[in-house]
C-alpha cells in the first residue's frame, strides 16, 4: 500500500507541474489508525517519511464529512495560509487484504455493532438496503430503474483503461446476478481493488505557471442535521448526503442547472439515487425516472453521470476518485470518456454515505 501511496503521489505532483519540494502540507482519509489494514491505508506518516515532505501543516482522519473531508480541510489549511501546496490521498488495498472484519463468535462487541450484530447486519450493504426498500415503497423505484445505475458505469468503463469491468453489461446479465441484500445484486455493489488517489490543493495564489489550469472549489458541503447513526436517521429514503447538498447551493449564486457533469458516490448503486436528489440535479423521487434507459446519464446526454465508470465497474477507490475524475473533465484530459458534446464548466462532485457525507463544486476559472 505505501508504494502505491508514494507512485500516486509522484504521478500527481509531476501532472501539476510542481516538484516534491513544493509539497508542504499533507492531508488523507481516513489515517493509518481506522479500520483494517486494506481499508485504512498508510499512515500519515509513512508517506510524509518515504516522500521526504517537509510538512508546514498535516492531518488525516475518519470523522470527517466523507472521503472529501480531506479535501475540504486541505481548502482550509491553504486559505489560512498554514500551507501553499498539500497533497491529499487516499488509498485502498482490499482486493488484497480484505475489508475489515467484525467477529460474531467471539470477544466483546461494542459500540453502535452491539445493536447490529444480533441481527446479523454486518455489512453496510445490508444497513443500506433498507434504506433503498424503503425509497422504492415511497418513490416506486423499480429494481430495472436502479440497475441503471451500475449498466451507466459499465457503458463509461469501457472507455476507460484503468476500470476493472469493461465487459458491456446487460439489464438481463444484472437482473439475473446473485441477491445480496433485497434489493442489492451483485452488480449494484463496488469492486474491492488495491489503489490509490492523488491530488493537490493549492492555494489560488500558488498556481501561476502550473501545467493545468486550477479547477476551483467554488462551494462545499459537508452539514449533517440527522442522527449521526446509520440505523437512526430520521428519512430513510435519504442519507446526510440531504444536509450536504442543500448547504452547498446555499453557498453558491450557482444552480443545479448549471452543473454539466456529476461524479457521485456509488459505493452502492443507491448512494447514487440519494446524491442526484441530494444536490437537486433531479427532483425528489424523480430519479428512478431520469436514470430510465440511460439516455440521460451518457457522455452526450443531459447530465454525464460518472464518467469514469465509478466504483462499480472502475473499481472502488474510496470516493476520491470521483474528484480527480472530476479535476479532469474540467481540463479536457478524460481521454476517450471525457465528455466533449458541451464544455464542461461545472461539476458535481460528491462522497459517502449514511452520516458520512461530502460534496464539492468544481468550475473552471472565469
Amino acid at each position: 500500500m505505501l508504494s502505491l501511496a508514494c507512485e500516486s503521489a509522484l504521478a500527481a505532483v509531476a501532472d501539476a507541474g510542481l516538484e516534491m519540494g513544493d509539497i508542504d502540507g499533507y492531508c488523507a482519509y481516513p489515517g493509518g489508525l481506522v479500520g483494517g489494514a486494506g481499508f485504512s491505508g498508510p499512515s500519515s506518516y509513512q508517506v510524509i517519511d518515504s516522500l521526504g515532505i517537509q510538512p508546514d501543516w498535516h492531518a488525516a482522519g475518519a470523522e470527517v464529512p466523507g472521503q472529501l473531508g480531506p479535501v475540504m480541510i486541505a481548502a482550509l489549511a491553504v486559505q489560512a495560509g498554514l500551507a501553499r501546496h498539500v497533497l491529499v490521498q487516499r488509498t485502498v488495498a482490499e482486493s488484497t487484504l480484505g475489508l475489515p472484519a467484525q467477529s460474531m463468535s467471539g470477544g466483546a462487541i461494542a459500540g453502535d455493532f452491539s445493536f447490529l450484530i444480533p441481527f446479523y447486519a454486518v455489512s453496510p450493504a445490508i444497513w443500506l438496503a433498507l434504506y433503498a426498500t424503503r425509497y422504492m415503497h415511497e418513490y416506486g423505484l423499480t429494481q430495472e430503474q436502479l440497475g441503471w445505475v451500475a449498466l451507466n458505469s459499465r457503458r463509461h468503463a469501457a472507455r476507460n483503461p484503468r476500470a476493472v469491468f469493461r465487459d458491456p453489461l446487460s439489464m438481463d446479465e444484472y437482473l439475473s446476478s446473485r441477491l445480496i441484500a433485497t434489493p442489492f445484486r451483485l452488480y449494484d455493489c463496488d469492486v474491492p481493488v488495491d489503489g490509490s488517489t492523488s491530488v493537490i490543493v493549492s492555494a489560488a495564489g500558488a498556481t501561476s505557471g502550473l501545467r493545468h489550469q486550477p479547477a476551483l472549489i467554488e462551494s462545499m458541503g459537508a452539514a449533517m442535521h440527522g442522527r449521526p447513526l446509520w440505523d437512526q436517521w430520521e428519512d430513510l429514503t435519504t442519507t446526510a448526503s440531504r444536509d450536504a447538498g442543500a448547504q452547498l447551493w446555499s453557498r453558491t449564486s450557482l444552480r443545479p442547472q448549471d452543473v454539466d457533469v456529476a461524479e457521485l458516490y456509488d459505493g452502492f448503486s443507491f448512494l447514487t439515487i440519494t446524491w442526484l436528489e441530494a444536490l437537486r440535479l433531479v427532483p425528489r423521487g424523480g430519479a428512478g425516472a431520469f436514470l430510465d434507459g440511460g439516455v440521460n446519464t451518457d457522455l452526450d446526454g443531459r447530465l454525464p453521470l460518472n464518467t469514469w465508470g465509478g466504483q462499480l465497474s472502475g473499481g472502488r477507490l474510496h470516493g476520491m476518485a470521483f474528484l480527480a475524475e472530476g479535476c479532469q473533465q474540467l481540463w479536457g484530459d478524460a481521454g476517450e470518456h471525457q465528455v466533449t458534446a458541451r464544455p464542461v464548466n461545472l461539476v458535481a462532485v460528491a462522497a459517502g454515505g449514511g452520516n458520512t457525507c461530502g460534496c464539492l463544486l468544481l468550475r473552471r476559472p472565469g
